[in-house]
């Protein structure tokens, strides 16, 4: 998968979705927005995909400490076909492990300082942050095995 262009990163609950975006070189995560899931949910993705020039989009696959999925997992698959349609080919949507990263956000914004009700209010666009940067650190892994290999 190219490097090139912007990633959007999904933390898809029940109640909202977290948006993240990364920069154009595929190095950096930044929390963009929460979401309330609503039945256009997909639709709003889209147009924010379009709006920040995005090439795909990560969704966190929520899976216990074991790996395996659950009930949730079901429904963010479900989300995830629905997204594919509104995105259409040219916008991939490739799952990632979303384990711990609630709890990584959480402790992020507590560490920052932020009260209980501001955490509530960013934690999920936090948690889709740090689910995109750990697949964008993935990816340039990957992408420098690749070029060690070639040498």
């Amino acid at each position: 998968m190219s490097a090139r262009g912007r990633t959007l990163g999904l933390d898809v609950g029940e109640v909202r979705v977290g948006v993240a975006v990364s920069d154009e070189g595929g190095s950096i995560a930044s929390p963009v927005e929460t979401m309330p899931r609503r039945a256009a949910t997909a639709d709003a993705v889209r147009q924010l995909a379009e709006r920040l020039g995005a090439t795909r989009v990560v969704v966190g696959l929520p899976t216990g400490l074991s790996g395996r999925e659950g009930p949730q997992a079901a429904r963010v698959r479900a989300f995830a076909a629905e997204l594919e349609e509104a995105l259409g080919p040219e916008r991939p949507v490739v799952f990632w492990d979303e384990r711990l990263s609630s709890a990584i956000a959480e402790r992020s914004l507590e560490a920052a300082g932020n009260r209980r009700r501001a955490r509530r209010e960013k934690v999920d666009a936090v948690a889709a942050t740090v689910i995109l940067q750990g697949w964008l650190d993935a990816q340039r892994h990957r992408r420098e095995r690749a070029e060690r290999g070639s040498d």
